[in-house]
Protein backbone atom coordinates (compact mmCIF):
# COMPACT_ATOMS: atom_id res chain seq x y z
CA UNK A 1 0.00 0.00 0.00
CA UNK A 2 1.18 3.59 -0.55
CA UNK A 3 1.10 4.16 2.96
CA UNK A 4 3.50 2.09 4.21
CA UNK A 5 6.35 4.00 1.77
CA UNK A 6 8.81 6.45 3.61
CA UNK A 7 7.41 9.91 3.62
CA UNK A 8 10.52 10.83 1.73
CA UNK A 9 9.52 8.29 -0.93
CA UNK A 10 5.64 9.09 -1.00
CA UNK A 11 6.12 12.83 -2.04
CA UNK A 12 8.70 11.88 -4.79
CA UNK A 13 6.07 9.43 -6.47
CA UNK A 14 3.57 11.96 -6.00
CA UNK A 15 5.32 14.60 -7.54
CA UNK A 16 6.45 12.62 -10.26
CA UNK A 17 3.17 11.31 -10.82
CA UNK A 18 1.18 15.02 -10.69
CA UNK A 19 3.58 17.41 -12.27
CA UNK A 20 4.75 15.57 -15.47
CA UNK A 21 2.00 15.39 -18.28
CA UNK A 22 -0.77 12.66 -18.01
CA UNK A 23 -0.92 10.51 -20.56
CA UNK A 24 -3.48 8.36 -20.71
CA UNK A 25 -5.46 6.19 -23.97
CA UNK A 26 -9.17 7.04 -23.47
CA UNK A 27 -12.17 8.04 -25.38
CA UNK A 28 -16.07 8.14 -25.40
CA UNK A 29 -18.44 5.60 -24.73
CA UNK A 30 -21.19 5.00 -26.77
CA UNK A 31 -19.78 5.33 -30.15
CA UNK A 32 -18.12 8.60 -29.76
CA UNK A 33 -14.58 7.42 -30.27
CA UNK A 34 -12.33 5.89 -33.23
CA UNK A 35 -14.27 2.88 -34.56
CA UNK A 36 -11.46 2.70 -37.13
CA UNK A 37 -8.94 2.04 -34.54
CA UNK A 38 -6.89 5.73 -35.36
CA UNK A 39 -5.40 7.42 -32.45
CA UNK A 40 -7.01 10.88 -31.57
CA UNK A 41 -4.70 13.26 -29.08
CA UNK A 42 -6.37 15.52 -27.47
CA UNK A 43 -4.33 17.56 -24.71
CA UNK A 44 -5.47 19.74 -21.47
CA UNK A 45 -3.39 21.97 -18.79
CA UNK A 46 -3.90 23.84 -15.58
CA UNK A 47 -4.81 22.65 -11.90
CA UNK A 48 -3.21 20.76 -9.83
CA UNK A 49 -5.99 20.73 -7.05
CA UNK A 50 -8.19 18.41 -9.30
CA UNK A 51 -5.10 16.28 -11.10
CA UNK A 52 -5.37 13.31 -9.05
CA UNK A 53 -8.68 12.96 -10.04
CA UNK A 54 -8.44 13.72 -13.70
CA UNK A 55 -5.73 10.89 -13.52
CA UNK A 56 -7.67 8.20 -12.65
CA UNK A 57 -10.97 9.27 -14.48
CA UNK A 58 -8.58 9.27 -17.92
CA UNK A 59 -6.71 5.77 -16.52
CA UNK A 60 -9.97 4.09 -15.56
CA UNK A 61 -11.78 5.42 -18.91
CA UNK A 62 -8.84 3.70 -21.01
CA UNK A 63 -9.29 0.34 -19.24
CA UNK A 64 -12.63 0.20 -19.11
CA UNK A 65 -14.48 1.89 -22.27
CA UNK A 66 -11.94 2.83 -25.46
CA UNK A 67 -8.57 3.08 -25.68
CA UNK A 68 -8.33 4.95 -29.17
CA UNK A 69 -8.22 8.32 -27.75
CA UNK A 70 -5.40 9.86 -25.88
CA UNK A 71 -5.43 12.60 -23.10
CA UNK A 72 -2.48 14.81 -22.41
CA UNK A 73 -3.30 16.41 -19.12
CA UNK A 74 -0.45 18.86 -18.09
CA UNK A 75 -0.24 19.54 -14.56
CA UNK A 76 0.73 23.43 -14.41
CA UNK A 77 -1.67 25.15 -12.04
CA UNK A 78 -4.87 27.22 -12.84
CA UNK A 79 -2.93 30.74 -13.97
CA UNK A 80 -0.69 28.45 -16.73
CA UNK A 81 -3.74 26.61 -17.97
CA UNK A 82 -5.79 29.55 -18.17
CA UNK A 83 -2.84 31.34 -20.48
CA UNK A 84 -2.38 28.02 -22.46
CA UNK A 85 -6.47 28.11 -23.25
CA UNK A 86 -6.54 31.65 -24.18
CA UNK A 87 -3.85 31.03 -26.40
CA UNK A 88 -5.35 27.87 -27.89
CA UNK A 89 -2.15 26.05 -27.85
CA UNK A 90 -4.57 23.40 -25.85
CA UNK A 91 -7.63 21.30 -26.41
CA UNK A 92 -9.15 22.28 -23.23
CA UNK A 93 -7.59 24.37 -20.16
CA UNK A 94 -8.54 24.00 -16.03
CA UNK A 95 -9.13 26.11 -13.50
CA UNK A 96 -9.74 26.44 -9.77
CA UNK A 97 -10.78 29.80 -10.54
CA UNK A 98 -13.36 30.83 -13.05
CA UNK A 99 -11.51 32.71 -15.83
CA UNK A 100 -12.88 36.72 -15.54
CA UNK A 101 -11.43 40.29 -16.11
CA UNK A 102 -8.52 40.67 -18.20
CA UNK A 103 -7.87 37.17 -19.15
CA UNK A 104 -12.05 36.66 -20.31
CA UNK A 105 -11.41 40.21 -22.04
CA UNK A 106 -8.08 38.17 -23.55
CA UNK A 107 -10.13 35.25 -24.75
CA UNK A 108 -13.25 37.34 -25.46
CA UNK A 109 -11.52 39.79 -28.51
CA UNK A 110 -9.31 36.65 -29.83
CA UNK A 111 -12.52 34.27 -30.17
CA UNK A 112 -15.27 36.89 -30.64
CA UNK A 113 -17.07 34.15 -28.10
CA UNK A 114 -17.54 33.85 -24.31
CA UNK A 115 -15.41 30.93 -23.29
CA UNK A 116 -17.07 27.56 -21.83
CA UNK A 117 -16.40 26.42 -18.20
CA UNK A 118 -18.30 23.78 -16.61
CA UNK A 119 -17.66 22.12 -13.01
CA UNK A 120 -16.23 18.95 -12.84
CA UNK A 121 -16.04 18.35 -9.00
CA UNK A 122 -15.32 20.62 -5.59
CA UNK A 123 -13.23 20.07 -2.69
CA UNK A 124 -11.90 21.75 0.55
CA UNK A 125 -9.20 23.48 1.08
CA UNK A 126 -7.26 23.18 3.94
CA UNK A 127 -4.84 24.17 6.70
CA UNK A 128 -2.13 21.34 7.15
CA UNK A 129 0.71 21.47 9.28
CA UNK A 130 3.63 19.59 10.77
CA UNK A 131 3.43 19.93 14.79
CA UNK A 132 4.32 16.90 16.20
CA UNK A 133 2.22 15.43 18.99
CA UNK A 134 -0.49 17.81 18.17
CA UNK A 135 -3.47 16.45 16.77
CA UNK A 136 -6.82 18.46 16.00
CA UNK A 137 -5.11 21.77 16.09
CA UNK A 138 -8.06 24.62 16.68
CA UNK A 139 -7.46 27.53 14.42
CA UNK A 140 -9.84 30.25 15.35
CA UNK A 141 -10.39 32.94 12.79
CA UNK A 142 -8.43 35.63 14.31
CA UNK A 143 -5.53 32.93 14.68
CA UNK A 144 -5.54 32.16 11.00
CA UNK A 145 -5.71 35.40 10.13
CA UNK A 146 -3.05 36.75 12.45
CA UNK A 147 -0.45 33.64 10.84
CA UNK A 148 -1.35 34.64 7.27
CA UNK A 149 -0.73 37.93 7.61
CA UNK A 150 2.03 37.61 10.05
CA UNK A 151 0.67 38.84 13.11
CA UNK A 152 0.81 35.19 14.74
CA UNK A 153 4.66 34.46 14.42
CA UNK A 154 4.95 31.55 17.21
CA UNK A 155 2.91 28.15 18.06
CA UNK A 156 2.61 29.11 21.60
CA UNK A 157 0.77 32.39 21.16
CA UNK A 158 -1.62 33.27 23.76
CA UNK A 159 -4.36 33.09 20.95
CA UNK A 160 -3.33 29.34 20.27
CA UNK A 161 -3.16 28.21 23.32
CA UNK A 162 -6.55 29.44 24.47
CA UNK A 163 -7.90 27.36 21.26
CA UNK A 164 -6.51 24.94 22.14
CA UNK A 165 -7.07 23.96 26.26
CA UNK A 166 -4.46 20.85 26.91
CA UNK A 167 -2.52 20.94 23.68
CA UNK A 168 1.63 21.20 24.24
CA UNK A 169 2.07 23.82 21.58
CA UNK A 170 6.00 24.38 20.98
CA UNK A 171 7.87 27.59 21.18
CA UNK A 172 8.96 27.96 17.64
CA UNK A 173 8.38 30.10 14.84
CA UNK A 174 5.43 29.10 12.25
CA UNK A 175 6.33 28.93 9.05
CA UNK A 176 3.51 29.55 6.47
CA UNK A 177 4.07 27.76 2.90
CA UNK A 178 1.74 29.21 0.05
CA UNK A 179 1.71 28.32 -3.49
CA UNK A 180 4.69 30.27 -5.55
CA UNK A 181 2.96 29.42 -9.05
CA UNK A 182 -0.43 30.47 -10.65
CA UNK A 183 -2.71 28.67 -8.57
CA UNK A 184 -7.02 28.51 -8.40
CA UNK A 185 -6.05 26.72 -4.93
CA UNK A 186 -5.07 30.24 -3.89
CA UNK A 187 -7.74 32.09 -5.27
CA UNK A 188 -10.07 29.73 -3.09
CA UNK A 189 -7.41 30.20 -0.48
CA UNK A 190 -7.12 33.61 -0.78
CA UNK A 191 -11.02 34.36 -1.52
CA UNK A 192 -11.88 33.45 1.56
CA UNK A 193 -8.94 35.22 3.50
CA UNK A 194 -10.01 38.12 1.87
CA UNK A 195 -13.73 37.90 2.88
CA UNK A 196 -12.68 37.13 6.58
CA UNK A 197 -9.83 39.00 7.98
CA UNK A 198 -10.09 42.59 8.14
CA UNK A 199 -6.67 43.54 7.42
CA UNK A 200 -5.77 41.18 4.87
CA UNK A 201 -3.77 43.72 2.26
CA UNK A 202 -2.92 41.30 -1.05
CA UNK A 203 -6.80 41.10 -2.43
CA UNK A 204 -8.03 37.96 -4.58
CA UNK A 205 -6.59 36.36 -7.56
CA UNK A 206 -4.27 33.41 -8.52
CA UNK A 207 -1.49 34.96 -8.07
CA UNK A 208 -1.06 37.20 -5.17
CA UNK A 209 2.48 39.48 -2.68
CA UNK A 210 2.17 37.10 -0.07
CA UNK A 211 2.65 39.01 3.14
CA UNK A 212 4.51 36.45 4.87
CA UNK A 213 5.98 32.99 4.52
CA UNK A 214 8.20 30.27 2.02
CA UNK A 215 6.44 29.47 -1.70
CA UNK A 216 6.59 25.73 -3.40
CA UNK A 217 5.28 24.91 -7.00
CA UNK A 218 1.69 22.99 -7.11
CA UNK A 219 -0.18 21.63 -4.57
CA UNK A 220 2.30 19.21 -4.26
CA UNK A 221 5.10 21.48 -3.62
CA UNK A 222 3.35 23.28 -0.64
CA UNK A 223 2.71 19.75 1.03
CA UNK A 224 6.19 18.73 0.73
CA UNK A 225 7.41 21.85 2.33
CA UNK A 226 5.12 21.18 5.12
CA UNK A 227 6.04 17.68 5.47
CA UNK A 228 9.62 18.31 5.23
CA UNK A 229 9.70 21.64 7.62
CA UNK A 230 8.77 20.50 11.69
CA UNK A 231 6.46 24.38 12.45
CA UNK A 232 4.95 24.53 8.98
CA UNK A 233 1.39 25.12 8.16
CA UNK A 234 0.16 25.50 4.76
CA UNK A 235 -3.21 25.69 2.37
CA UNK A 236 -3.60 22.36 0.48
CA UNK A 237 -6.64 21.04 -1.75
CA UNK A 238 -8.16 18.14 0.98
CA UNK A 239 -6.97 15.19 -1.36
CA UNK A 240 -3.03 16.26 -1.23
CA UNK A 241 -2.90 16.64 2.46
CA UNK A 242 -4.49 13.33 3.06
CA UNK A 243 -2.33 11.32 0.01
CA UNK A 244 0.93 12.71 2.41
CA UNK A 245 -0.40 11.95 5.91
CA UNK A 246 -0.39 15.50 6.90
CA UNK A 247 -2.68 16.55 9.98
CA UNK A 248 -5.36 18.65 9.05
CA UNK A 249 -6.24 21.64 11.08
CA UNK A 250 -10.17 22.24 12.39
CA UNK A 251 -11.68 25.43 11.26
CA UNK A 252 -13.86 27.77 12.76
CA UNK A 253 -16.36 28.77 10.32
CA UNK A 254 -19.34 31.58 9.99
CA UNK A 255 -21.59 29.98 12.86
CA UNK A 256 -18.77 29.76 15.19
CA UNK A 257 -18.29 26.27 14.85
CA UNK A 258 -14.87 24.70 14.13
CA UNK A 259 -14.95 21.99 11.81
CA UNK A 260 -12.71 19.28 10.60
CA UNK A 261 -12.28 18.92 6.63
CA UNK A 262 -14.00 16.37 4.66
CA UNK A 263 -15.04 15.86 1.71
CA UNK A 264 -18.62 15.49 3.64
CA UNK A 265 -18.35 19.03 5.26
CA UNK A 266 -16.94 20.78 2.06
CA UNK A 267 -19.75 19.81 0.16
CA UNK A 268 -22.43 21.54 2.77
CA UNK A 269 -20.33 24.57 1.20
CA UNK A 270 -22.01 24.31 -1.88
CA UNK A 271 -25.83 23.42 -0.35
CA UNK A 272 -28.93 25.30 -1.47
CA UNK A 273 -26.48 27.86 -3.14
CA UNK A 274 -27.16 28.61 -6.83
CA UNK A 275 -25.32 28.17 -9.36
CA UNK A 276 -25.48 31.14 -12.09
CA UNK A 277 -25.76 30.56 -15.61
CA UNK A 278 -21.88 29.98 -16.13
CA UNK A 279 -20.89 28.27 -13.48
CA UNK A 280 -18.92 30.79 -11.88
CA UNK A 281 -19.87 29.64 -8.13
CA UNK A 282 -18.02 31.30 -5.56
CA UNK A 283 -18.92 30.58 -1.75
CA UNK A 284 -16.43 32.75 0.04
CA UNK A 285 -18.18 32.18 3.73
CA UNK A 286 -20.52 29.57 3.43
CA UNK A 287 -23.98 30.26 5.93
CA UNK A 288 -24.18 26.81 6.82
CA UNK A 289 -23.17 25.87 10.47
CA UNK A 290 -22.09 22.46 9.09
CA UNK A 291 -19.68 23.32 6.29
CA UNK A 292 -15.91 23.75 6.24
CA UNK A 293 -15.60 27.32 5.47
CA UNK A 294 -12.86 26.83 2.73
CA UNK A 295 -14.16 25.17 -0.48
CA UNK A 296 -14.81 25.40 -3.77
CA UNK A 297 -15.54 24.17 -7.20
CA UNK A 298 -12.65 23.00 -10.37
CA UNK A 299 -13.86 23.67 -13.52
CA UNK A 300 -12.65 22.40 -17.55
CA UNK A 301 -13.10 24.86 -20.02
CA UNK A 302 -14.08 24.02 -23.57
CA UNK A 303 -14.10 26.15 -26.89
CA UNK A 304 -17.26 27.30 -28.20
CA UNK A 305 -16.18 25.71 -31.67
CA UNK A 306 -13.56 23.27 -32.42
CA UNK A 307 -12.16 22.45 -35.84
CA UNK A 308 -12.23 18.87 -35.14
CA UNK A 309 -15.57 17.28 -34.72
CA UNK A 310 -14.20 13.71 -34.19
CA UNK A 311 -11.33 15.35 -31.14
CA UNK A 312 -14.57 17.47 -29.77
CA UNK A 313 -16.64 14.59 -29.52
CA UNK A 314 -14.55 12.34 -27.98
CA UNK A 315 -13.61 14.65 -26.01
CA UNK A 316 -17.39 15.50 -24.66
CA UNK A 317 -17.35 11.87 -24.44
CA UNK A 318 -14.65 11.80 -21.90
CA UNK A 319 -16.18 14.71 -19.62
CA UNK A 320 -19.82 13.05 -19.96
CA UNK A 321 -18.36 9.80 -18.23
CA UNK A 322 -16.70 11.72 -15.65
CA UNK A 323 -19.42 13.56 -14.60
CA UNK A 324 -21.94 10.01 -14.63
CA UNK A 325 -22.28 6.98 -12.20
CA UNK A 326 -18.46 6.07 -12.86
CA UNK A 327 -16.92 9.02 -12.38
CA UNK A 328 -18.49 9.56 -9.28
CA UNK A 329 -17.47 7.11 -7.63
CA UNK A 330 -13.82 7.72 -8.37
CA UNK A 331 -14.82 11.35 -7.10
CA UNK A 332 -15.77 9.85 -3.59
CA UNK A 333 -13.22 7.58 -3.31
CA UNK A 334 -10.47 10.43 -3.73
CA UNK A 335 -12.05 12.52 -1.40
CA UNK A 336 -13.56 14.92 -3.67
CA UNK A 337 -17.38 16.78 -4.16
CA UNK A 338 -18.92 15.44 -7.03
CA UNK A 339 -21.22 17.36 -9.20
CA UNK A 340 -24.95 16.86 -8.15
CA UNK A 341 -27.75 15.62 -11.07
CA UNK A 342 -29.07 18.75 -11.56
CA UNK A 343 -25.24 21.06 -12.41
CA UNK A 344 -24.67 17.69 -14.43
CA UNK A 345 -28.08 17.85 -16.62
CA UNK A 346 -27.27 21.81 -16.99
CA UNK A 347 -23.48 20.63 -18.35
CA UNK A 348 -24.96 18.55 -20.77
CA UNK A 349 -27.00 21.55 -21.76
CA UNK A 350 -24.14 23.53 -22.46
CA UNK A 351 -21.87 20.92 -23.86
CA UNK A 352 -24.48 20.55 -26.99
CA UNK A 353 -24.05 24.34 -27.66
CA UNK A 354 -20.21 23.77 -29.17
CA UNK A 355 -20.02 23.72 -32.58
CA UNK A 356 -17.78 22.00 -35.00
CA UNK A 357 -16.55 23.01 -38.38
CA UNK A 358 -15.55 19.99 -39.89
Amino acid sequence: MIFKLRKSRLITIISAIITASIVVACGPQGGGGSPTGQVISISGAGATFPAPLYQNWFKTYAQQVDPNVQISYQSVGSGAGLEQYINGTVDFGASDAPISGDRLKSFQERYNANPIQVPMAGGAVVFAYNLPGVDELKLPREVYCGIVTGKITRWNDPKLVAANPGKSLPDKPITFAHRSDGSGTTFIFVNHINTVCPDWPAGVGTSVNWPVGVGGQGNEGVAAQIQQNEGTIGYVEYAYAKLNNLPRALVENKSGNFIYPSPEAASKTFAGTTIPEDFALLVPDPENPEAFPIAGLTWILVYPEYEDAKKWEALKGVLLWALGDDGKKIAEQLDYVPMPPDIVDRVKVTLDKVKVKS
